[in-house]
């Protein structure tokens, strides 16, 4: 049950726990190399210093004060949102939260009048593939890929709002 885990905003503070949390679950579950963690702390800069708070948010979801993980809305353009660093920590997969933390991300993109909403994955996330699905998303274009040092087949899913 998600009853007891909060959603509250990304803060500079959190950023390092992000980091830490995409790179040891990659490089555990998927294989990465060491030049994925660079990549999210990019994005996460990149947030931090140029994002419009009307238009993007930073979620970070918390259990008694243990972070359990985090979703991003971000611009694209001026009517297209783009889902970013979405994930769960171990713990906290299989109890709805995923899906919970999905409903306020796409919620909020289209409270601010965005009218799609698109995402970059990879296939072999297949939780994540299967939620994305589930909640109308779908796959816009897949293409093998030799990234982060193991070969993968990147996706680009989209919704309509």
């Amino acid at each position: 049950m998600t009853d007891d885990v909060i959603l509250r905003a990304y803060t500079p503070g959190d950023f390092d726990w992000l980091v830490d949390l995409h790179g040891r679950h990659y490089a555990e579950a998927e294989g990465f190399d060491a030049t994925f963690a660079p990549l999210v702390a990019t994005i996460l800069r990149d947030f931090e210093a140029q994002h419009d708070p009307y238009f993007e948010r930073g979620w970070v979801a918390e259990r008694d004060g243990a972070r359990l993980g985090s979703i991003f809305c971000v611009r694209a353009d001026a009517r297209t949102a783009k889902l970013r660093l979405f994930i769960l920590s171990p713990e906290a997969r299989g109890i709805g939260l995923g899906k919970r933390m999905l409903a306020i991300c796409t919620g909020f993109a289209r409270d601010r009048g965005y009218t799609r909403m698109q995402l970059w994955t990879h296939e072999s996330h297949e939780a994540a593939c299967a939620l994305y699905r589930t909640a109308g998303w779908r796959c816009a274009s897949s293409e093998p890929v030799h990234s982060f040092g193991v070969d993968l087949v990147e996706q680009a899913w989209e919704v309509t709002l």
